[in-house]
């Protein structure tokens, strides 16, 4: 009997260690999921590091990637390795310990490529899978060898247009973002077109071991599914012209209960919905499911009728606050407009008041903005609202100061104004608010710690058609490429588009084609184009004499958007006062912040002597139980680590280039490291191909 027991023992003992490696929840010394687990946290309990000794940490080893350019990429580190993505998209996997190459899969992806933040990692009993995507194709490799598992999909690789309606099948669809594993599951988040060509944005979950299709949600509900009465164009779900409502920026997974919380992007087309009226669910939500089924438990609408590009940027956090004395388990959601929502995680039960209020209507043709929208009562936005700002605002450090102000008042500054053929002032803009590097958490105590922007842009239409005669390629570069490059090819590259008047001297019309089909970067593909069309829009790029055609009576549609212009003084820095970029502890148990820093330093005000401004910021932070916060994401070059209980910075270091991306922590053989991916590129900041690991000595 005691032998028995002893057996008993000996099995509880092994299950434990077991859970204990293959479950990022119990096991720190790991960071095997996204973000630090899938409650996308970026949370860790080693302690190695310390507020005390962080001041001591040196560079330990550094690693080229075989291309360079921007990498936004969370390393990912699984049985002794580290798992990366190249700019050009090939993955290698180093020795976490020493940072060599132990295996390295692809070929560089120049002539056309997406970011991407990194790789997926299923851990199977006797197997792991590392999964990753290229374009439209999602690939399994053997985590050990970097070898293609032939079994899954077709040869090893998935087409993500599977499971969708006939519609979707020749358009623009890729996946940046690692996708959420449930078991034998892998849901995967896709990019679209954000304009009227995309495909719908319908949420599918895959089988890690096989590839084949599991389930399916439609975020534009069909007939008689919940939600489809709150699109006014019953025939949205199967409309060519209306899609998106979907999710990029990645999900997180309540591993106890099975609730999978996936936040979703804007219906498209963006900026006009005259061919989408209705509230549109479930664009712009907060989504609760079974993970297992599909099945919608509940959900939120953060922004109703999206007509501001205004999609939820980041996966939510799992928490627990306590409320009456009572814990309860949470789930917070930060937006672009800079909002905090947070609620019951079981039930969508707001833990704080959300207000319904009025906001301003359209006076566009065919659109109808929707009467109110939900702001949060607490805690208080992370960044300004555009309705807060007044003349006094416009920064100090301006030299065309007068020029700023004449189109500071020539703009609509109230809060969710709609779009219009006269500017509107978007603060937070486009990209955030809170952006795609996510928030940060000390889950156990209900505090989020979140780094914001203040970029103020400024949205503005304009009226599509002319009688006029025109050129084939005229017609769909204004369609297609001149809200970003501009009608004059001139780009806004303060914004990040280039300029394209010479781009047929710089590439050739092979290249150019491919990146038309495939996209890059920021830029969407557009697979759906025929080869002449691709060849017409090549020889107005090239300025070659085209014959003129008239522009169809009825354009598409009635408005476009003139471009992602930020609202910027004549030395390229922010328009409005500092701060433009802050570093936040929000208390969640109580809705109040226990501090806010400016995050980031602009070099030229630093070098005369201003005080710190703070600046743009992409990627996230790394919190740790015993007090730190290690974050990047600045064009200064530098990774810093604060006291996550003050804001007090203790430590910088610079790095090879500008890393856009969240750090991981992990510890090997007793050591623990801090590791990042430093790419360079964004924000005008010199390319760099590195992922470098800081350690103590």
């Amino acid at each position: 009997m005691n032998i028995l027991k002893n057996l008993s023992l000996i099995a509880f003992i092994s299950c434990i260690l077991f859970a204990c490696k293959t479950n990022p929840e119990f096991d720190h010394r790991e960071w095997s999921d996204y973000l630090g687990g899938p409650d996308r946290n970026h949370f860790s309990k080693l302690d190695q590091i310390t507020p005390q000794n962080v001041d001591q940490l040196k560079m330990v080893w550094r690693f080229s990637m075989p291309d360079s350019g921007q990498m936004q990429m969370n390393p990912i580190v699984y049985d002794g390795l580290l798992y990366g993505v190249s700019a050009g998209l090939q993955v290698v996997a180093l020795n976490a310990a020493t940072g060599e190459l132990v295996w390295k899969h692809g070929e560089s992806m120049k002539a056309w490529y997406s970011l991407s933040r990194g790789v997926a990692v299923w851990k199977g009993e006797n197997e792991a899978r590392v999964f990753y995507t290229t374009g439209q194709y999602l690939h399994a490799l053997n985590a050990k060898t970097g070898e293609v598992i032939e079994s899954f999909g077709d040869h090893g690789k998935l087409d993500l247009h599977t499971g969708l309606p006939e519609i979707a099948k020749n358009k623009f669809m890729l996946s940046a973002t690692p996708g959420t594993i449930y078991k034998n599951l892998i849901i995967m988040p896709t990019r679209l077109s954000e304009d009227y060509d995309a495909a719908p944005g319908d949420l599918r979950a895959f089988d890690v071991i096989t590839g084949k299709l599991v389930w399916t949600f439609h975020n534009i509900p069909y007939p008689g599914e919940p939600g489809y009465e709150t699109w006014e164009n019953k025939d949205a779900w199967k409309n060519e012209e209306v899609g998106a409502a979907n999710n990029w920026c990645g999900m997180t997974l309540d591993t106890k209960s099975g609730i999978l919380f996936v936040p979703t992007g804007s219906a498209a087309p963006d900026f006009y919905g005259g061919h989408r009226l209705g509230s549109n669910l479930y664009a712009n939500c907060l989504l609760a499911m079974d993970a297992a089924t599909g099945k919608r438990i509940w959900h939120y609408q953060f922004v109703h009728h999206d007509i501001w590009d205004r999609d939820v940027p980041t996966p939510p956090n799992l928490i627990t606050v306590i409320r009456d004395g009572k814990k309860v388990e949470a789930v917070s959601q930060l937006t672009k407009q800079g909002f905090v929502f947070v609620f019951e995680r079981s039930t969508g039960k707001p833990l704080f008041e959300i207000e319904e209020k009025p906001f301003p209507a359209s006076v566009m043709e065919g659109e109808r903005a929707w009467e109110t929208q939900p702001v949060p009562v607490k805690p208080a936005p992370v960044a300004r609202l555009a309705d807060q700002l007044t003349e006094n605002d416009i920064s100090p450090y301006a030299e065309n100061k007068e020029e700023l102000l004449a189109l500071f008042r020539a703009s609509d500054r109230r809060l969710f104004a709609p779009p219009n053929t006269d500017p509107v002032f978007l603060l937070p803009g486009y990209d955030g608010g809170a952006e795609w590097g996510g928030t940060g958490a000390a889950p156990d105590e209900g505090i989020i710690y979140v780094n914001s922007n203040e970029m103020a842009w400024i949205l503005q239409l304009e009226k599509t058609g002319s009688a006029e005669l025109q050129s084939p390629g005229k017609i769909l570069y204004d369609a297609k490429c001149s809200a970003c490059h501009q009608a004059d090819l001139k780009g806004i590259p303060a914004s990040g588009f280039p300029a394209l008047l010479d781009v047929t001297k710089r590439k050739s019309e092979a290249d150019i084609s491919n990146l038309i089909a495939q996209g890059k970067g920021r830029m969407p593909g557009f697979p759906q184009l025929t080869q002449q069309e691709k060849e017409d829009l090549i020889g107005f790029l090239a300025g070659k004499e085209q014959p003129k055609t008239q522009l169809a009576e009825k354009p598409l549609l009635p408005y476009r958007h003139t471009g992602y212009n930020k609202f910027l003084d004549s030395n390229g820095l922010p328009g409005i006062s500092p701060p433009w970029g802050t570093l936040n502890a929000i208390d969640l148990n109580t809705g109040e912040y226990l501090w806010k820093i400016p995050y980031g330093e602009t070099p030229a005000l630093r070098e005369k002597g201003f005080p710190t401004t703070g600046s743009e910021n992409y990627g996230g932070p790394v919190v740790t139980e015993n007090g730190l916060i290690f974050i990047s994401g600045t064009k200064d070059q530098l990774i810093r680590a604060y006291n996550r209980h003050t804001g007090e910075k203790l430590w910088e270091a610079k790095l090879p280039a500008a890393a856009f991306a969240t750090p991981a922590t992990y510890m090997i053989n007793g050591k623990q490291y801090v590791a990042i991916a430093c790419g360079g590129e964004k924000l005008g900041a010199k390319k760099g191909n590195e992922i470098v690991a800081f350690a103590l000595e």
